[in-house]
């Protein structure tokens, strides 16, 4: 093989792994749905969605916004989507695992002032009160998170 031909067939290689991942338009794609994403992640910040939006309920939607993101980053820009099946051997057990820990921790979490002695008390920050019907003229008090 003439290193003419050498450099055509991998060209031909490279040509055909190009096709293989559908070109550039796929990337666009992600990258306008990346922008779409982080448009709706820049909403939470203003004081209308504040307003309409319980803190709850805000804190799910930014959650599922960044999964959705980092599952697009992970599967066109680090090309996961296009490896073979080993993938779910290394990813399927630690994705479970990461959920056992964290459903194991979730009652530790919540229930931590259960047990607190009163010493503990003595040190811990005053919780932050939220008002259950918001006057109007107020400003917004900021939340945690936010």
């Amino acid at each position: 093989m003439s290193p003419t031909e050498h450099a055509e067939s991998h060209h031909e290689a490279g040509h055909d792994h190009e096709h293989e991942h559908g070109g550039t338009g796929k990337y666009w794609a992600v990258f306008l749905a990346l922008c779409v994403l982080t448009g709706c992640s820049f909403l939470t910040y203003f004081e209308m969605w504040h307003n309409a939006i319980p803190v709850s309920v805000s804190r799910a939607f930014m959650m599922a916004v960044s999964c959705s993101k980092a599952l697009l980053v992970m599967a066109f820009f680090m090309h996961l989507i296009w490896e073979a099946n080993w993938k779910w051997v290394l990813t399927v057990p630690a994705a479970m695992m990461s959920l056992f820990l964290v459903c194991m921790l979730i009652p530790d979490i919540g229930y931590r002032t259960y047990h607190y002695s009163s010493h503990r008390w003595n040190h811990t920050p005053e919780p932050i009160e939220q008002e259950a019907h918001p006057v109007e003229g107020a400003t917004a008090v900021p939340q945690p998170g936010h």
